[in-house]
């Protein structure tokens, strides 16, 4: 099975069943973003997690071996700059302050990158009286540029 029909398959078992992509995430003790991201084929899940996330939406064993299979990352972007407001929004957020935020961790860390392999994204609403905010926050492993 193509990743692109096992993500049409979770997708529709998703808002048959009405579930929320927390209340999924919670039955396969993984977080929120993470489960959605392998759900939408940018991620691959143990076959544990896999035939749990099959279980929660009444799907078959053969959306959960393509749950599995390691994926090609950035498909749903396909090298193109973002057309969707919410996404192209962080690609402006790149655009305007990705060179200081590599600025400060080159400062604070030395030369290298975050990692997206050793990596964590949550969202929380946080309260606001001028309207809710919506918190991002990214934590990956930093790895230092090879010298030799």
């Amino acid at each position: 099975m193509e990743k692109t029909e096992m993500t049409r398959r979770i997708l529709q078992a998703k808002k048959s069943k009405g579930l929320s992509w927390a209340a999924i995430a919670g039955e396969v003790s993984m977080s929120p973003v993470w489960t959605a991201s392998t759900a939408l084929g940018e991620n691959s899940a143990t076959e544990s997690i896999a035939h749990k996330l099959c279980a929660v939406l009444d799907l078959s064993d053969e959306v959960a071996e393509a749950l599995q299979e390691c994926p090609m990352k950035g498909n749903s972007v396909d090298g193109q700059v973002p057309t969707d407001p919410l996404i192209y929004r962080f690609y402006e957020i790149m655009a305007v302050y990705g060179t200081s935020i590599k600025e400060v961790i080159h400062e604070e860390f030395g030369d290298g990158i975050m990692s997206a392999i050793d990596f964590r994204l949550d969202i929380a609403r946080e309260e606001n009286p001028k309207g809710d905010r919506v918190k991002v926050v990214m934590s990956g492993k930093f790895l230092p540029y090879a010298r030799w």
